[in-house]
């Protein structure tokens, strides 16, 4: 597929070789996890996972805080072009956001796999949610920041969940 011009309307749902031509478009794309159906979001936010566990935890913390630093401003600029060229800013497909927000959500949980499975079903939750403001700037931001900024402030209500629940000896 190759892109359509501004004028000519979003173009079709990208194949998995389309989003394979370029970088900014696998990045985008989750590696192809936000073309699976349904609930995209629910995937790649599980390839996030996935990825943490086999490569971003095992770095320290000063390298996991340049990787969220690099993946936030390369997610920012990927979603912004990859969204002009589908013809629609925050296409669905496109998951790097959640994957990297939940990233910041991992690496702030303990290890345990059943506390950081109650912090998946706790991000997917508000990001689907949306409360305010987040259903705000997913609203009014429709650039690659707007794609990647709603997100993080649904890591941020998750923190706040998980940290209460703490608070409360709960976890």
């Amino acid at each position: 597929m190759s892109p359509t011009p501004p004028d000519s309307g979003p173009m079709p749902r990208p194949s998995l070789g389309w989003v394979f031509r370029s970088p900014s478009r696998a990045v985008a794309f989750g590696l192809g996890s936000g073309l699976l159906r349904p609930a995209p979001g629910t995937w790649g936010t599980a390839l996030g996972w996935l990825l943490w566990v086999a490569v971003v935890s095992r770095l320290p913390d000063a390298g996991i805080a340049t990787v969220l630093l690099f993946s936030f401003a390369y997610g920012c600029w990927a979603c912004q072009r990859v969204g002009r060229e589908l013809g629609r800013a925050d296409d669905s497909a496109m998951v790097w956001d959640e994957i990297v927000a939940f990233w910041l959500v991992l690496w702030l949980m303990p290890e345990e796999p059943a506390v950081q499975a109650l912090a998946f079903v706790v991000f997917r939750f508000f990001d689907i949610v949306k409360p305010p403001p987040i259903r705000y700037f997913d609203t009014k931001l429709k650039n690659g920041l707007g794609v990647m900024w709603d997100d993080i402030l649904a890591a941020a209500y998750s923190l706040l969940v998980m940290a209460i629940l703490v608070r409360l000896e709960i976890l």
